[in-house]
């Protein structure tokens, strides 16, 4: 029995682009790495058609949330629902091309990590239609989390991060917002984990698309550096 991906997407009033998202998903071939995969979509308490979507699309696992808990509680309860060998996070728009799970899986299968990170930002600058003040929070929370984990990460909140599923349902996860990214690899880093990053591309969209995180979760971001620190 070949090994499984489960990708854990949290959706919150994404009507406009979860079902485009989701077709691109099921093309992805991941037969010829030898690993099957599912689809789970947590819908947080969405004020739109995202769930109505979600059922209409063949194989896609949907849970329901019953009031709106941010991201970070959303995909917690997606990692709860897994059941494969590995694990990724990704974020319902179409910011991220899931064609690049295969070389982040090349990655892990290999051994060249414990975790991988899709780095946005490896070989390159700012991206076009990414705005400043983004690309440079992203940027300086790299240098946050090398001061609080000392390890350098060059995309510390990309939404493609992938795991052994054993590894992340392990951590003891409390954050239920943007900051869960943070935790994470707080987390994972004082256990020890090697985290490396892979070049992905990157498709930005504005606060007027939908872009939902801002100033304020850059200093959330630090808090939590600090408080998981230790792990």
């Amino acid at each position: 029995m070949m090994p499984t991906l489960s990708v854990v997407i949290p959706a919150f009033n994404e009507e406009r682009f979860i079902g485009t998202l989701l077709q691109q998903i099921r093309a992805v071939d991941l037969a010829r790495l030898g690993i099957d995969k599912e689809i789970i979509v947590v819908d947080d308490c969405s004020r739109d058609r995202t769930a109505d979507i979600v059922e209409q699309i063949p194989g896609v696992r949907l849970k329901r949330m019953p009031v709106n808990g941010g991201k970070g509680r959303a995909v917690r309860a997606g990692i709860e629902m897994a059941s494969g060998e590995y694990l990724i996070i990704q974020d319902a728009d179409l910011e991220y091309d899931p064609n690049d799970y295969i070389p982040m899986l090349e990655a892990l299968v290999s051994g060249r990590g414990d975790v991988v990170y899709g780095s946005r930002y490896m070989g390159r600058g700012r991206h076009a239609n990414q705005s400043l003040a983004a690309y440079l929070g992203g940027r300086g929370l790299s240098i946050a989390a090398w001061l609080f984990t000392r390890r350098y990460i060059t995309d510390t909140v990309t939404a493609l991060k992938l795991f052994h599923t054993r590894d992340v349902s392990a951590l003891p996860l409390e954050t239920s917002g943007f900051e869960l990214d943070h935790e994470i690899t707080a987390r994972l880093s004082a256990r020890g984990r090697r985290i490396v990053e892979v070049p992905i591309r990157y498709m930005p969209r504005s606060r007027e698309e939908g872009k939902k995180i801002g100033a304020r979760d850059w200093f959330i971001a630090l808090r939590t550096f600090f408080r998981y620190r230790n792990g």
